[in-house]
């Protein structure tokens, strides 16, 4: 409600400044461009796993969203979900319409641990995983393939994960979400293996730490992929220090490479924690939310 008044605010304000008798569609545009980058940070990480109590935390850190994970996976049929319970849900979205906060996504991450490529109920737990999102209006979900899906270790995995990302493309577009995949792979690679699956609601969940850890150019990583194919970015690298003390990553040549390819869309805190206090979460998340805003929301 209050991001929709805020809307309807600067919209009126528009009007009233430049007297133009602005048609809807421009008006939306232009209320569209005032949110371009959006800051959100994950329950899990801020060790919160599918807590209520993750929300006002993440208002306490200063995000614009939060990123929900979908739970333990271990050795079940399928995720071990609280969000199941329709009660539970609403009581989620109520706090989070409360705090003027959006669930950006929910998180598969049980899958960094898990083989995708080889378990048998692999189709439940998508479903599971896209149920929950279309019963709470959140339009992306994360898949990593993780550490027995890396394929650059594991190439031989290539076949089985397209196919079953095939198979999971169709399911995600019967429910009109979006499954962004995070891969070990480099943009050219990454690119092929998009184009492999052929689904448009399968895309990349760009991950910062990968091509710095593999000495890649980040920059140039993200102009390969492209505006399209990316749905939503882990603004991360691997711990050790906050993002604005990390001589790695430059992220205001970030935002203008993600200006000038007109990419728009949710940066998302993972890790990147002060070594010398890597458990203290508003310490680090705040620090790194803090940073994010002010390069990506500056006017």
């Amino acid at each position: 409600m209050q991001m929709q008044q805020n809307r309807r605010t600067f919209i009126a304000n528009v009007v009233l400044l430049t007297g133009a008798a602005l048609i809807p569609d421009q008006l939306l545009l232009a209320a569209e461009k005032v949110g371009k980058y959006k800051v959100a940070v994950i329950d899990l990480m801020i060790l919160k796993r599918q807590k209520i109590s993750a929300l006002p935390l993440a208002k306490e850190i200063g995000a614009d969203g939060l990123e929900i994970d979908m739970g333990g996976l271990g050795n079940r049929e399928t995720f071990d979900n609280k969000l199941a319970d329709p009660k539970v849900r609403q009581e989620y979205l109520d706090k989070a319409e409360e705090l003027n906060l959006e669930i950006c996504s929910l998180a598969m991450t049980g899958f960094y641990a898990q083989s995708f490529a080889t378990r048998p109920t692999y189709q439940k737990m998508i479903q599971d995983c896209l149920d929950t999102a279309k019963a709470m209006n959140v339009k992306v979900v994360f898949l990593p393939l993780g550490v027995q899906g890396d394929l650059v270790r594991n190439p031989e995995l290539r076949e089985p994960i397209v196919r079953r990302l095939k198979v999971a493309g169709k399911m995600a577009a019967k429910a009109g979400i979006v499954i962004g995949i995070e891969t070990a792979l480099e943009a050219t690679a990454e690119l092929k293996l998009l184009k492999d699956i052929g689904c448009k609601y399968i895309k990349s969940y760009f991950n910062f730490s990968n091509p710095i850890k593999n000495g890649r150019d980040l920059q140039q990583e993200l102009r390969i992929l492209g505006r399209k194919n990316i749905v939503q970015i882990h603004a991360t690298n691997d711990d050790g220090v906050w993002l604005q003390n990390d001589s790695k990553i430059d992220l205001k040549q970030v935002r203008a490479t993600l200006d000038d390819m007109g990419w728009s869309g949710w940066l998302v805190v993972e890790r990147s924690r002060d070594a010398s206090q890597p458990t203290n979460v508003k310490y680090n998340f705040s620090a790194n939310t803090s940073y994010l805003k002010s390069v990506f929301q500056a006017k």
